[in-house]
């Protein structure tokens, strides 16, 4: 197995012993983005679900470009699938299997990447998300992966669910912003219909499983450090909360089989701001932190984010969260090995 893959199945490890996976027995699932932060994580938890219970179940993972080698080896067992499809595309749509689970995560989490082709972010979650319900069985469940990003303009951190943001549609970040909420829509009008579907609004997830050319903050920085040196664009004063990749999908496999209310936050518990960010993984890697004289413009980012994530951590008994620390540390291991080609 490859050293990438590794990391990803041991974070799994720790994981599996903390959900009842019951649900999934004898099911059809299908992941978007499969091959994405969040994807290989839900994948390495079905493959684990696997090899220690015996379960049977059939899995097909939605990709979009070539996965990284890595990948496959989160593939290798009975009933896995991977399937290369655009799903923005209708004709991509058309050919999607039927599944008893569906977990929608196809998108990027970006904002480089997610304003590049705005019609395509668009898409990705309302044309996408209409087809997918439609390949959805009779007494299925679905899950639909939203963001923090809409609570973009509300001020007062942290947000909870049945608070919504005021940003207008000419927003920088609309294209996500807009399509993720109609997304949320999507699922609660699916939900009036009596179908077990679910909107998680995300925030901030980071660790291994990103690829060589993931522009989320975090990755950015370890890239540029290792390269080196870390500059910033602006001066870093903006607050984030983290949370590690393992506690995000424990938490949202729990809402996916067992929640109870439309939207769930899922986020974590750390704290701490873009600079001293850069300034922590600089003195990890012992490279020079340089922030600019003239800040640039971050088109749309917000100057914090943290979510009440009470109701979920109080339905699901969550309490214990990777320190961030002990996450960075392994992200930053991630990087080095993807980079080196060594994974």
């Amino acid at each position: 197995m490859h050293k990438l893959a590794e990391m990803i199945s041991a974070d799994t490890a720790k994981m599996f012993e903390k959900i009842d996976h019951g649900e999934f027995s004898g099911r059809s699932i299908v992941i978007t983005g499969a091959s994405g932060l969040l994807g290989v994580y839900f994948l390495a938890s079905l493959k684990r679900l696997q090899k220690v219970t015996g379960s049977t179940f059939n899995v097909t993972a939605v990709i979009r470009s070539d996965p990284d080698p890595y990948f496959m080896d989160l593939m290798d067992y009975n009933g896995a699938n991977v399937i290369k499809e655009d799903l923005s595309n209708h004709e991509s749509l058309n050919r999607m299997p039927e599944a008893d689970i569906i977990i929608h995560a196809a998108g990027y989490g970006q904002p480089g990447r997610f304003m590049e082709d705005k019609v395509k972010t668009l898409k990705l979650n309302t044309l996408a998300t209409f087809h997918l319900f439609d390949k959805l069985k009779p007494g299925g469940k679905f899950l639909f992966l939203s963001t923090s990003e809409v609570y973009s303009g509300l001020d007062n951190p942290p947000h909870k669910e049945e608070n919504i943001g005021t940003t207008n549609t000419t927003h920088p970040r609309s294209c996500y912003i807009e399509a993720k909420r109609c997304g949320e829509a999507i699922c609660n009008a699916h939900r009036a219909k009596g179908i077990d579907a679910k909107s998680v609004r995300l925030a901030l997830a980071y660790g291994p499983g990103t690829r060589k050319d993931d522009q989320r903050v975090i990755n950015s920085f370890i890239k540029k450090a290792l390269g080196g040196h870390i500059t910033l664009m602006d001066q870093g004063m903006a607050k984030r909360t983290y949370c590690y990749v393992s506690d995000a999908v424990e938490l949202m496999l729990q809402i996916l089989m067992y929640g109870k209310d439309p939207i769930y936050n899922v986020g974590g518990t750390s704290r701490i701001t873009i600079g001293d960010l850069a300034r922590k993984i600089g003195k990890y890697l012992n490279v020079p932190v340089e922030f600019p004289k003239v800040s640039n413009d971050l088109a749309g980012a917000p100057d914090d984010v943290r979510l009440d994530i009470t109701k979920a951590r109080g339905e699901f008994h969550k309490n214990d969260f990777v320190p961030f620390d002990e996450g960075l540390a392994k992200t930053i291991e991630w990087q080095k090995l993807l980079y080196s080609g060594r994974g």
